[in-house]
């Protein structure tokens, strides 16, 4: 089958479409005809070993042989292992890939138990993997994390990317007063998920207007850390999608221990339980994923180059084989 496999830290180049063996499932596997998949920022995180504990997780001089990179897809499962009894073959299905990775290629072999769930009906398979990555973190975050609670005032800082304009529906559909923060091309999108105010950070820090918030969740790692914790009420939570450096960590912790504000990061793993509610939500007209370019499998380098600029509005899709059913 083709994949795309990392074989080297660094630039966008070391992306290349190989042939690598086709996976058999085991006997708790399903086997899954990959439709699309994506890039993500995470993505871009992997191929460049930065932050530099990526290279303990995946390989210290260079990935590890056959590293196939992405973390989400949709497609249809082409067979099933002996033991599986949830799914069969013809099943509609979008999935995480978890920190195994994998997805940027033609198949991928799951576990039963994984998460891996029944593709939402109004879905295409591109807008649907466009979802596990982004919708589950911020889920994660928000609901387990953050403990967010109807009539909340909540700001969501990088509100046009995967996790952010996940972020931005749930925390509405949790009944939150949502504040997104964007550039100024960017505005009109997080307004037009359900963002109740919006601020363009290109002209206002919204650390020094004044506001405070009970929930801010950076879902970029850019935000200013003493500038977050005084934007926070008494009892506020400061959530960090992108919490991997040790020194956000240790200020966070002490943060924690010294004062009545929460810092939290760390990381979501994709769960079957989330993906069904997440299913749910979006079969109700909750939940939507933005898609912003397209590519094909042979052209995952040049997507990478486009994430790794820092402008997209949405999510990147990769769209490995084509299929007339939605």
């Amino acid at each position: 089958m083709k994949a795309i496999v990392c074989v080297k830290y660094g630039s966008p180049d070391a992306m290349q479409l190989q042939e690598v063996e086709k996976p058999t499932p085991k006997a708790n596997e399903v086997l899954i005809k990959i439709y699309a998949t994506t890039v993500t920022s995470a993505d871009i995180r992997i191929r460049k070993a930065d932050p530099f504990p990526v290279r303990f997780f995946y390989g210290f001089a260079r990935p590890k042989n056959n590293t196939i990179l992405g973390s989400e897809l949709a497609g249809e499962i082409e067979a099933v292992g002996e033991n599986v009894k949830q799914f069969k073959a013809g099943d509609q299905v979008f999935a995480g890939a978890g920190t195994s990775l994998g997805a940027n290629a033609e198949y991928i072999c799951l576990p039963e138990a994984g998460a891996v769930a029944i593709k939402p009906t109004n879905m295409t398979y591109e807008e649907a993997a466009a979802i596990p990555f982004g919708a589950t973190t911020a889920l994660i975050f928000l609901r387990d994390k953050g403990k967010i609670q109807s009539g909340q005032e909540v700001l969501i800082y990088g509100a046009s990317g995967a996790v952010g304009m996940a972020a931005v529906q749930l925390a509405k559909f949790f009944g939150a007063q949502v504040t997104g923060v964007c550039s100024t091309a960017k505005l009109e999108l997080v307004k037009s998920l359900g963002s109740d105010n919006v601020i363009d950070y290109t002209k206002e820090d919204f650390t020094q207007n004044g506001k405070t918030y009970d929930i801010i969740f950076d879902t970029s790692g850019k935000s200013s850390f003493s500038g977050c914790l005084s934007a926070l009420k008494n009892n506020g939570i400061y959530l960090r999608a992108v919490h991997i450096n040790l020194l956000p960590i240790l200020r966070g912790l002490w943060t924690s221990i010294t004062s009545n504000k929460k810092v939290i990061g760390g990381v979501a793993i994709e769960r079957k339980a989330d993906l069904i509610f997440l299913k749910e939500l979006i079969e109700m007209g909750r939940m939507k994923s933005v898609i912003d370019r397209r590519y094909s499998l042979e052209q995952t380098a040049e997507a990478h180059r486009y994430v790794e600029q820092g402008h997209k509005k949405g999510n990147v899709v990769i769209t490995v084989a084509q299929s007339s059913k939605i």
